[in-house]
């Protein structure tokens, strides 16, 4: 039976027979929107780019966002929730006991395809046809070794039982693996409220342009629509920011626009589908104006990019030691090159989505999956002109993030509707407006002169570096002062001459991403060494060897570093017999070193809190103040608590929002795990002292306030607290360039929980391989992206990956919880560079620009460990 009315559309779910409108534009949105099945999630709608809507439609896996309502008409439709409970288990088991997700939004899509491929192939599924099957699921956050290691558990009825980590350096599953594996703990888009309104933002057509009028006046005429709220109806401050408050909420008419992002009006509406079609109709007339889109040009512009902001200069970072000019002139070995790094996208597959919900004593409730829910609360306040304490934000652990959910996306315009209306209101933006929205990473040119003396012993380095910001502040200032103080890597310079610009142009904005800089500067800085290390005829390896630092060496900004650097050592030491087996073999190889700081630094002030309470029942509750993201700190959280109180892991419940002062800011710089592990482990402490009464909130805390800017001009200034440190070896086909193996060796000052800190680093490393040979996110002359897809970003799809073998190496930080160093970001540092010198050895061409190579093949591994050849690419 296919039609009940005109109007309607009938099928079965998950058993059951179900009727829904037939103008849903496809399947997921009905499953979602009108029945309420939510384990398929919407992350790129319509395209079925990511696969995270994965179901069965008459027992075949296929994306439901690409399911008309036509073709949906009498199917059987199977989602996760219909599975049998017992399949359910042992799906949701072997990928909590492999560590097969992370922040768990692509997990439900994969599951299902997962069921498809062992129903048709059995105890014949290899590795390699998992990988092609794949193609249609991105992974954002795993690199996929996991998942592959997942699948081949349930092939081999091998499942482990379900088992959550104990104490610190135990392994385990991570806090809520299972409820996040089948898609039953929901993200903000996956909550409805009793009287839900739906709203959408209207954003600008041009990235630079005067505002003459806006006309809501079509929109508001279309059944269903609510309300339409303008800069006209903000009660507070206008413009928000996390560092500088300069960055619209909204614009308003006689305003300009600054990027395509700026939001004009948001539109509330019965239904998203209404409020999507009615911010489109809102009607924006405008004076177009020629946008910035080369910071060269704007670096020297008298005009102004940004309205409302005096000139096209954020930020200069600059610090010297020594006489570069006299060391350059006369050493043995100089070298001079100008090395460019591409804008990234973050592509986290849950797109930004807010729910805010006025309370019955006038407060508003906020569930936001931002990187800092506190600065979320205070800017939301600002912008409703109302106290704090009458903002409530609660942090619902998001679909990945890596730094593009710090600043806020909708937060503010969607607690305006619910605030303003009375009601209830959630605003999920389309994968485009998210694309179009949220800060990328920052494209930066490098111009770089290093030298050495005859035996490669380091004796300069100068580096500019300029990077296009976009319009407003978000955390620009910080990558370019990030990037400046890692410009000289994890080695020894003893004169040192550095400045980086950031820029405003009418690009989108940059802001923060895995690596921070970082990673921008050491795929620099391993490029120069490189370079030396063959005008000196020594390898690659005994380069840094001779250059690394130590104990009481003086590094980059003058910082003189402890024993933590003792790390270095130990990275480049263990990776070293692989080093050497790979050239014996005759392979083509590349090596790159990394450090990462962990923390803020520079001088800022740094302090987590966290709160231990016993409940009645025996529940442990723990409050912390970082973002789940994907990474693991509710696990990290967790762990502590059960190392230091003894109790059930089974009995922690963990919570992060804001009705504690417990904020320490955004959920950046590799610090949730020393911070968070450092605050909870106070907060026991406490407790313990206390004699852990029910009922009680025993507060702990973790500073980090001991740290200089650059600003300051002290001699041997700490610019960072602590760092961590890396070494990865690319190895790759010396004839086809085809990457055949990456080795990361990493040392985290102490592995909490092994099995996540394996994953933090194999998706890193995928990461990093995207980011040196496929992935960017172009602007053209208008300041308009060009990829606008997630096929089009040229994500390395499963298919893409070769092996990589992770080998975590600890030597303790002084003084740090349990000697934590951190591992979040600094897993793609080195990638870059050791990528680029593995394709010097095949054709002797040096890299010195990213992506290298769009089409670089690199090939994955078999299960007995022989190589498929296959292009890169999408899948």
């Amino acid at each position: 039976m296919t039609t009940t009315r005109l109007d309607q559309t009938s099928f079965n779910v998950n058993g059951e027979a179900a009727s829904v409108r037939s103008d849903h534009p496809h399947l997921l949105a009905a499953l979602r929107e009108e029945l309420d099945v939510t384990s398929p999630k919407d992350g790129c709608s319509p395209t079925g780019h990511c696969g995270s809507c994965t179901i069965l439609l008459d027992g075949k896996a296929i994306q439901s966002c690409l399911v008309g309502m036509e073709k949906a008409a009498g199917k059987e439709v199977t989602t996760l929730e219909g599975f049998p409970a017992e399949e359910r288990a042992r799906l949701a088991t072997a990928f909590a006991s492999a560590g097969a997700l992370q922040c768990g939004f692509c997990t439900p899509g994969i599951l299902v395809r997962t069921k498809a491929l062992l129903d048709q192939k059995g105890k014949d599924l290899t590795r390699e046809t998992t990988a092609g099957r794949l193609g249609g699921h991105l992974c954002r956050c795993t690199g996929y070794t996991k998942i592959f290691e997942a699948i081949e558990m349930l092939r081999d009825d091998a499942i482990p039982e379900a088992a959550l980590p104990g104490g610190i350096g135990s392994r385990g599953d991570k806090y809520e693996a299972a409820e996040l594996a089948l898609g039953d703990r929901g993200y903000v888009d996956d909550m409805r409220p009793e009287g839900l309104l739906h709203a959408a933002v209207k954003l600008s057509d041009h990235a630079r342009a005067d505002v003459l009028r806006i006309n809501t006046r079509p929109a508001m005429a279309m059944e269903g629509v609510i309300a339409i709220y303008t800069a006209d109806d903000v009660p507070g401050e206008l413009r928000v920011g996390i560092i500088s408050e300069d960055w619209p909420v909204f614009i308003p008419e006689s305003g300009r626009t600054s990027y395509l992002g700026d939001v004009l009006a948001i539109v509330v509406a019965e239904s998203v589908q209404i409020a999507r079609a009615a911010a489109e109709a809102v009607e924006v007339e405008y004076d177009i104006l020629k946008p910035f889109a080369d910071p060269d040009v704007a670096l020297t512009s008298d005009e102004d990019a940004v309205w409302g902001l005096d000139g096209n200069v954020l930020s200069r970072s600059v610090y010297s030691r020594g006489d570069v000019d006299e060391a350059l002139a006369n050493s043995a070995h100089v070298v001079h090159e100008t090395f460019h790094t591409q804008r990234v996208e973050h592509a986290f597959l849950e797109p930004e989505s807010t729910l805010a919900i006025p309370q019955e004593d006038g407060t508003l409730m906020v569930y936001s999956g931002g990187q800092g829910v506190w600065d979320d609360r205070n800017q939301i306040a600002d912008v409703l002109g109302v106290e704090k304490d009458r903002v409530t934000v609660e942090l619902v652990s998001n679909g990945g993030a890596f730094g593009g959910k710090e600043d806020m996306s909708n937060q503010a315009q969607t607690a305006l509707a619910a605030h303003l209306l009375g009601h209830p209101v959630k605003c999920t933006l389309t994968r485009e407006q998210s694309l179009i929205m949220h800060p990328k990473r920052h494209p930066i040119r490098l111009e770089v002169s290093a030298a050495c003396d005859e035996e490669g012993t380091m004796t300069a380095l100068r580096s500019r570096l300029i990077g296009d910001s976009g319009p407003y502040a978000s955390v620009g200032m910080k990558v370019l002062e990030r990037a400046a103080g890692h410009s000289s890597g994890p080695y020894v310079f003893p004169n040192i001459d550095v400045e980086a610009v950031a820029v405003r142009t009418n690009n989108p904005v940059c802001g923060a991403f895995r690596g921070f800089g970082a990673n921008q500067a050491q795929f620099a800085s391993e490029g120069v060494m490189d370079r030396l290390a063959e005008m000196v005829g020594i390898s690659g390896w005994e380069i840094r060897n001779r250059n690394i630092v130590s104990p009481g060496d003086v590094w980059g900004p003058g910082q003189i570093m402890d024993d933590g650097s003792l790390g270095a050592r130990l990275c480049l030491d263990t990776v070293k017999p692989l080093y050497d087996d790979a050239r014996a073999a005759g392979k083509a190889v590349g090596l790159g070193m990394g450090l990462k700081n962990s923390g803020l630094g520079n001088g800022f002030k740094e302090i987590a809190g966290a709160v231990v309470r016993f409940e009645e029942d025996g529940t442990v509750e723990v409050r912390h103040c970082w973002t789940e993201m994907g990474q693991g700190v509710h696990t990290v959280a967790l762990q502590v608590a059960v190392e230091e109180l003894g109790v059930d892991p089974a009995n922690v419940r963990v919570v992060v929002d804001t009705t504690r002062e417990l904020g320490a800011g955004q959920t950046t710089g590799s610090r949730g795990t020393l911070m968070g592990a450092g605050s909870v482990k106070d907060a026991c402490r406490v407790a313990i002292e206390n004699d852990r009464k029910p009922g009680v909130d025993y507060y702990g805390e973790y500073r980090v306030d001991w740290t200089n800017s650059l600003e300051e001009n002290v001699d041997n200034p700490i610019i960072h607290s602590t760092f961590g440190y890396a070494a990865q070896l690319v190895i790759a086909d010396p004839d086809s360039g085809a990457i055949e193996k990456v080795v990361a060796v990493h040392d985290v000052g102490r592995v909490v929980n092994p099995t996540l800190c394996e994953g933090q680093v194999e998706g890193s490393v995928h990461m990093g391989l995207g980011y040196a040979l496929t992935e960017d996110f172009p602007t053209d002359d208008e300041a308009r992206p060009t990829n606008m897809t997630l096929r089009s970003l040229d994500i390395l799809r499963p298919k893409d990956i070769p092996e990589i073998e992770t080998i975590l190496v600890e030597s303790p930080q002084p003084g740090s919880p349990y000697g934590i160093k951190g591992v979040g970001e600094i897993g793609l540092v080195p990638t870059a560079g050791a990528v680029a010198a593995a394709f010097h050895e095949v054709d002797g061409e040096w890299r010195n620009k990213l992506p290298m190579n769009v089409h670089q093949p690199v090939s994955p591994p078999s299960e007995a460990g022989g190589k498929v050849p296959l292009a890169g690419g999408e899948g």
